[in-house]
């Protein structure tokens, strides 16, 4: 390799102290511009997640969702462009056990229609570890009938329609059992069956979350525990409502629903601000309006996670 020519040296002379000056501010000048680059640009996710709306690089995130069409994530979505600069697309399920694994298999990058009992259970009988960033609401669980006022008016043997997934199934005999229409052995848990009816007034029949409201409807059964949004699609009224359960009570800690990721993207910046989005104002008011009997939750990833273990500790311990 041949050296690189040696310029000789420039002669030295004097320079007036007003070039000095000038060129001492050029390169506090560039030192600024600099520091602005880096700042702005920074390599790392939690650097570029500092900015907000158009001053942040466009993104896209899949959320798993099983409310698509209600008005609230028309807000939702539009302020996660707004303020994130992330486009969120909705990817709607009907089946309630089809979301996480998709979220498992990464078809959606989050998902939202599940409380952590539910979540808790999934993890631990899919062998997954699927873990909650934010916090919606609670719902509570009702008990609806179009014939009677209260659940003592439903006749001996009445036929009561109950979600039969593993987690709703035991909160509806719960429910069934609070409106004093059964009783459960040791007073039930949030893992009883129907196998744990020691006596009941009604027939129990479990059905797919997604039809109990139908066969109140078209009149197989008398009265039917329906999940929310299933009620809401059906146009059930609210004055159908013969009994629920207390979402304010300190029991209702497992059935807080949550933003769910996978293990790995649990401390994702972006992913946290859209579950921390859903507590803004605007979205809450809009939700409210689609869920007028909801109890918002705002707790943290951190809280959220320590009740999955414990929750998940019960599940085990359930299915031994």
């Amino acid at each position: 390799m041949t050296a690189a020519p040696v310029l000789p040296d420039r002669p030295k002379r004097k320079r007036p102290i007003g070039w000095i000056v000038a060129a001492a501010v050029v390169v506090v000048a560039i030192v600024v511009a600099l520091v602005v680059v880096a700042v702005r640009g920074g390599g790392s996710e939690q650097a570029g997640a500092a900015g907000s709306g158009s001053d942040r690089k466009a993104q896209t995130v899949t959320i798993g969702v099983a409310d698509k069409a209600l008005p609230y994530w028309k807000t939702y979505t539009e302020l996660a462009k707004e303020r994130l600069n992330v486009t969120v697309e909705l990817t709607n399920f009907a089946d309630y056990s089809l979301p996480n694994p998709a979220l498992k298999d990464g078809q959606v990058d989050i998902n939202q229609f599940q409380h952590i009992q539910y979540l808790a259970n999934y993890n631990v009988t899919s062998d997954d570890d699927l873990q909650p960033i934010g916090s919606t609401a609670v719902y509570p669980l009702p008990l609806y009938a179009t014939k009677v006022d209260e659940p003592s008016d439903l006749p001996e043997g009445a036929k009561v329609a109950i979600p039969n997934d593993a987690i709703n199934e035991a909160r509806a005999l719960l429910v069934l059992q609070a409106a004093e229409l059964l009783e459960l052995q040791d007073g039930g848990s949030a893992f009883s069956t129907t196998d744990d009816i020691e006596s009941a007034k009604v027939d129990v029949q479990p059905l797919d979350a997604s039809q109990t409201a139908n066969a109140l409807q078209q009149g197989s059964v008398q009265a039917a525990v329906v999940n929310n949004n299933f009620a809401t699609a059906a146009g059930l009224p609210a004055s159908d409502k013969v009994f629920t359960d207390d979402p304010t009570s300190s029991s209702a800690a497992p059935y807080v629903n949550v933003f769910a990721v996978r293990n790995e993207d649990k401390t994702n910046t972006t992913y946290r601000e859209l579950a921390e989005l859903f507590q803004d104002e605007a979205v809450q008011k809009a939700f409210k309006q689609d869920y007028p009997d909801a109890v918002s939750r705002d707790q943290d990833a951190e809280e959220l996670q320590d009740e999955l273990a414990t929750v998940e500790q019960d599940a085990k311990a359930a299915a031994e």
